[in-house]
């Protein structure tokens, strides 16, 4: 029971400052005082006025009390951020209100627990109205009154100490629930940074609290208020605020991983460090596209700091995988490498390897032999290792050769036990014949289903099955590349699987471009390259099962070529095209278009010129052009870059067919028009002397039409191929007409270009480095500064007023930064007292400024 009518402390406010005084200087006595502080308020509790009843009446002890403490903290609601003093106060106002919870509820058990009181006393106690609860609530309503304070320190420090109580409010009314919920949520619209960043931080404490059916549909949960800080908040730190307290849950998880492309390098870094490490236990909580997207963009971050953070994320999640014990492994292999290998291939389990996230599980486990450089020593590849090959052991096994060779640790290589040059062409042969039954398993389902719908499940799982054996067979051809073909045997072997493959006319189209890198790196020389695939190409068209090559002359003597044979040999088909029933011009396109990807592929890897390689004639009469000249976009564009190809490596091919490019970028749909573009811009970065230096006529219609096409044309795609190609015309130094800069630098402020982020992120890169890499380049921007201006103000005067368009405030100041001269290259800087660019920029705006005939 407490005492009634008592007398208060004299050093009652002597008695609480010097608790406030020791508790600013050092937090290690902050136990000591809570003990303290609440014995002086237990003991101001105790006086109170009753009335006749024997019913408090006034609790005179408790108001003197908050009376003096909270005069006590509107000392420190004034002292500046920053100070450590009060941010000690601030802490020991929380470590309070949680000691004061603390010996609140062990009394409630004790008393509960007492079976010498009545259980009338026992209810009594139980009542929601304690000397706890009503400190509590008359502290926290001042301070929510403190949230409205026009001081903005003030607001800071109530929102501060609500931060720091919020955790340990126990339980209260829920009118006061939402009032401090409203609270906080106005102060994370406040203009200062730092109370929003301290509020965010509040709010997520309330979260958990929140139930699904106690917000009105017409407002906004918690969770929802802080996902919509964490993405649209302008201020960095409130962004790193809200990314630190927001729990990981489905409904957050897409906002938490939008932070890997954050602007702020910080934020990155702790959404690997602070966020996805600690809070995720296993990575398995997030789908497959998540954790490819978190690896993707934290290894490939441009910060080494986010890098570092990614790869610690990595090294983390490999530990988890190791540490299970996995039971659905099927395979059978043993190593002596203490489980790390098995360990790995579970590790790229956790990725898609069969389709896009290869190259992300690639990096992923590179990022592991990078971090922890002893695992590539524990590798040992038993025999069974290769005839129990997966998807990921394929993939596993490459990227160690590949880390190896690039390391240039031949011995760490021996000791793997990796198989000798013959053994790897029978393991090509055995990869390559489970493919092809898998194919042949698929075409037997098929004619057996003629005419009936075949099961989605079966035809599912034999595409699946396809994709897992390409997987292999292409790992395998690419491991190939790295041997050493000193042995001829084996290195005849590999030619023999590589040639059938190519050969082939159902080998999956994403296995050409490694059979024609291996062919390559096989055959003596180019020639011998192009011989075989051109005889591939018409045995193909001819539609001749019985290929023969005379593969002795293109394995023995790399001296001896043959570059003749098969020069009479035309690809042209004995029946016309009107000819052919409908199924046969069927089966005739799919065969074009597989001898379209070998030209295409073959002529990638020519470094020789069209003229020393008579063989390909044939291949432009009767299929290179022939295609051109179809209908079908896919047809027609695969043309079209071949005879690009082939225009690269024949300079007068190039000069006549110019024009046949131009006119397919003013009639062709926009996926032709893409390929020809690049094409033209190739041809021009190729041929930059007879396009450009011989006729400045030819010069002038030729940029003047790609300008016209840039400021014309609708086309997001377009537009970016447009910008990248004038970029590399410029930074080579090919082109310096200034039209071509100033309407660039128009198409880079543009409204209708503010969407599109290929090309704004081309040209982001391009200006500075344009300008700051050469004086003449820079004297250039100069030139255009004015007239830029003026078309800039006249395209701001007739944009709606529903889209965004930069100020010509920020314009001008980004034409200023761009002729700055203090920002040359260094090897400009002995010059730089010579440098006028701004002197004349300046002169030209004062002209401008005077001159009558300017409105």
């Amino acid at each position: 029971m407490v005492a009634r009518n008592l007398e208060l402390p004299d050093n009652l406010v002597e008695s609480i400052a010097a608790i406030f005084d020791q508790a600013q200087l050092s937090v290690t006595n902050h136990k000591k005082n809570c003990v303290a502080l609440y014995k002086l308020h237990r003991q101001a509790a105790a006086v109170a006025h009753t009335g006749k009843n024997g019913a408090i009446v006034r609790r005179v002890g408790e108001r003197k009390f908050g009376d003096v403490f909270t005069g006590m903290v509107n000392q420190v609601l004034v002292v500046k951020k920053g100070h450590a003093t009060a941010d000690r106060v601030v802490r020991f106002l929380g470590s309070y209100v949680q000691f004061m919870n603390q010996k609140a509820a062990a009394e409630k058990v004790k008393d509960l627990n007492d079976p010498m009181r009545s259980i009338s006393a026992r209810l009594e106690d139980d009542a929601d109205d304690t000397i706890t609860s009503r400190f509590v609530l008359r502290l926290l309503n001042w301070l929510l009154e403190g949230f409205l304070a026009k001081n903005k320190i003030v607001r800071y420090r109530c929102v501060c100490i609500v931060s720091e109580m919020i955790s340990h409010l126990g339980e209260i009314d829920e009118e006061t629930y939402d009032l401090l919920k409203e609270g906080l949520i106005d102060r994370i619209c406040d203009k200062e940074v730092f109370i929003r960043a301290h509020a965010v931080a509040a709010l997520s404490k309330l979260a958990g609290s929140e139930g699904p059916d106690e917000v009105d549909p017409r407002e906004k949960t918690i969770l929802e208020v802080l996902v919509d800080v964490l993405s649209y908040d302008p201020a960095p730190e409130v962004r790193r605020a809200a990314l630190i307290s927001i729990p990981i849950l489905p409904v957050t998880m897409d906002a938490i991983l939008s932070r890997t492309r954050d602007t702020d390098a910080l934020t990155r870094k702790l959404v690997y460090s602070n966020g996805l490490q600690t809070k995720i236990r296993h990575p398995r909580q997030l789908t497959i596209a998540q954790r490819e997207l978190v690896i993707k963009d934290g290894l490939g971050d441009r910060e080494p700091s986010v890098r570092v953070a990614a790869g610690k994320l990595v090294t983390s999640w490999f530990d988890i995988v190791l540490a299970e014990q996995s039971e659905a492994d099927d395979s059978t292999w043993q190593g002596d490498d203490g489980g790390i290998m098995k360990g790995l291939l579970r590790f790229l389990a956790l990725f898609d390897v069969v389709g896009p996230g290869e190259a992300v599980a690639v990096d992923a486990v590179l990022s592991i032999f990078v971090t922890r450089t002893n695992t590539p020593d524990a590798f040992v590849f038993p025999e069974l290792y290769w005839k129990e090959l997966t998807a990921e052991s394929a993939v596993l096994a490459r990227v160690f050769l590949e880390h190896c060779l690039s390391e240039k640790n031949e011995a760490r290589l021996e000791a793997a036990s990796l198989p000798v040059v013959t053994a790897f062409a029978f393991l090509l042969q055995n990869s390559y014949n489970a493919l092809l039954h898998v194919l042949q398993d698929a075409e037997n389902a098929t004619s057996l289903n003629a005419g009936e719908p075949e099961d989605q499940e079966e035809v599912e799982k034999r595409e699946e099955e396809l994709a897992k054996k390409e997987v292999i067979l292409g790992e395998l051809l690419r491991m190939s590349l790295k041997l050493d073909f000193m042995d001829e045997i084996g290195r005849r072997k590999v030619f023999t699987v590589v040639k059938d493959m190519v050969a082939h006319p159902e080998l999956p189209p994403g296995l050409i471009n490694p059979c024609l890198d291996v062919l390559k790196e096989i055959l003596p020389t180019e020639r011998e390259l192009i011989r075989v695939i051109v005889e591939i190409i018409v045995d193909l068209r001819e539609d001749d099962n019985d290929i023969n090559y005379v593969e002795s002359s293109l394995l023995g003597d790399p001296d001896v070529t043959q570059t003749t044979t098969g020069k009479n040999k035309v690809s042209q088909r004995t029946k016309s095209r009107e000819e052919m029933s409908p199924d046969e011009r069927m089966e005739a396109d799919i065969t074009d278009m597989r001898c379209l990807l070998l030209c295409i592929g073959m002529l990638e890897r020519v470094n020789g010129t069209f003229e020393d390689n008579s063989t390909l004639e044939g291949i432009l009469a009767d299929l290179i052009i022939p295609s051109v000249k179809r209908k079908e976009l896919i047809m027609r564009e695969k043309g079209l870059i071949s005879l690009g190809l082939c225009c690269l490596i024949a300079k007068n091919m190039a000069l006549g067919s110019f024009q046949l490019f131009f006119g397919q970028v003013q009639n062709a749909p926009e996926e032709v028009r893409l390929r020809v573009l690049q094409v033209i811009f190739d041809l021009l970065v190729m041929y930059d002397e007879e396009f450009f230096s011989r006729s400045d006529d030819v010069a002038q219609k030729i940029t003047g039409y790609l300008v016209q096409t840039l400021e014309s044309d609708d086309s997001a795609s377009i537009q970016a191929i447009l910008c990248v190609g004038l970029s590399k015309l410029m930074l080579t130094g090919i082109l310096k007409d200034t039209k071509v800069l100033a309407s660039l630098v128009l198409t880079y402020v543009s409204p209708n270009a503010s969407t599109n982020q290929e090309l704004i992120q081309c040209l982001s890169y391009f200006f500075p480095v344009y300008c700051y890499s050469s004086p003449a380049n820079q004297a250039r921007m100069q030139s255009v500064f004015l007239s830029a201006f003026d078309v800039f103000m006249r395209i701001r005067e007739n944009v709606d007023d529903d889209r965004e368009m930069i100020t010509p405030l920020q314009f001008g100041l980004l034409l200023v930064d761009w002729t700055n001269p203090q920002k040359l290259a260094e090897i400009f800087k002995t010059e730089l007292q010579s440098q006028r660019s701004h002197v004349e920029v300046a002169a030209g705006i004062l002209g401008a400024l005077y001159d009558s005939e300017r409105s």
